[in-house]
């Protein structure tokens, strides 16, 4: 494996995506979306169920019908209820054993005898059972990674947009960009730990731990590291000292040197709790978050959403904490940058941009 050099400074911007989709049920039952500073209503009738992305809403309608909302126009995608699922810019739904995809409006489908699949942002693993083949759908086109002989197996790991897997011959491989690195052979399984665009092991071979990214495997550390995990381009671990470290392109940062009693990693942020408060890294600096430990917390596109200490809601992104209510036992959820919190009364606030609407 390639060596990399530990790096002095270290940079991370959290900026939240654009989303066209923040769906809800309002009060009286309708469903409406949020979009361009007004709150829309979607539907004219009550629906049965929603699930949504950043970019993508499904739901099943009134009278049964799947229908695909994308912020802007709605498709009816099937006339039955059926099994179907969402990732932030992809939906699949699966008819008997036929699996069928809708990405950007176009729709196909991608199995006629499915077997085990999962949709991630970028990507949908499958296994075709007619071919005993595991592919993978990635931007219009779909990648045969495997075939298998016997029992029908499933890649190792999947992650937002790479995805690690060992073929026939037991050789490990990446899919990444729709093209196949090879890794190595090895009698077990390897731990892998992937997020965007970066994949974090343990080498049994050369004992290392080992990154993917850019098309190259990158030795980080030279010896294994007990617990890793990876976000949106970069990977957190704790070292042999039980240091809290960051690695972002061939650069690493220590984030703490007094052991992280509790840390997460979620798309663009790495959140932890030291001596009670937690923090974040954010432009190259660390943050406090909050004083305390909060009682429950979300993390998505750079924003950390969390109960605060009076039982209602604050968000931290770009930089800054915002409270957003304190009313208690107020459920959130995140959209993009932005994030909707429903009060006790059904009544919903939307922090977006920095500013507060309200229904």
């Amino acid at each position: 494996m390639k060596k990399i050099l530990t790096g002095l400074l270290l940079f991370i911007a959290f900026t939240g995506s654009a989303q066209n989709v923040i769906p809800f049920v309002d009060f009286s039952g309708y469903f409406k979306n949020f979009k361009d500073g007004f709150f829309r209503q979607v539907e004219f009738q009550r629906i049965k169920e929603f699930k949504t992305g950043d970019n993508v809403c499904a739901y099943i309608d009134f009278k049964g019908n799947i229908r695909v909302f994308d912020g802007n126009v709605t498709i009816d995608v099937a006339n039955i209820e059926t099994e179907y699922a969402v990732s932030d810019n992809l939906m699949v739904w699966k008819i008997a054993g036929t699996l069928n995809l809708w990405d950007a409006g176009n729709q196909q489908t991608l199995s006629y005898r499915v077997g085990q699949y999962r949709i991630m942002d970028s990507v949908v693993v499958f296994q075709d059972m007619r071919f005993n083949t595991v592919n993978a759908y990635y931007k219009g086109e779909i990648h045969e990674l495997y075939s298998w002989l016997g029992d029908p197996t499933f890649p190792d790991f999947v992650g937002e947009n790479i995805i690690a897997f060992r073929d026939n011959g037991n050789f490990n491989k990446v899919f990444w960009h729709g093209e196949i690195f090879d890794l190595d052979v090895w009698h077990n399984p390897y731990s892998f730990s992937g997020g965007t665009d970066i994949l974090a092991f343990n080498d049994p071979i050369n004992g290392t731990f080992t990154i993917f990214e850019n098309g190259e495997f990158l030795d980080v550390e030279m010896f294994h590291m007990g617990t890793y995990r990876v976000g949106l381009g970069f990977v957190a671990y704790e070292n042999l000292n039980g240091e809290l470290m960051l690695y972002k392109d061939g650069e690493r940062v220590e984030l703490t040197n007094f052991g992280a009693n509790y840390w997460d990693v979620r798309d663009d942020v790495v959140l932890w709790e030291e001596n009670t408060f937690m923090y974040t890294y954010y432009n190259g600096e660390k943050i406090e978050v909050a004083r305390y430990t909060p009682e429950d917390y979300k993390i998505k596109n750079g924003v950390i959403a969390y109960r605060n200490i009076m039982g209602g809601v604050n968000i931290f992104v770009n930089g800054k904490n915002h409270e957003i209510t304190n009313q208690m036992e107020s459920s959130y959820t995140i959209h993009g940058n932005s994030v909707l919190v429903e009060l006790f009364n059904n009544s919903y606030i939307l922090f977006k941009d920095g500013k507060s609407y309200t229904l």
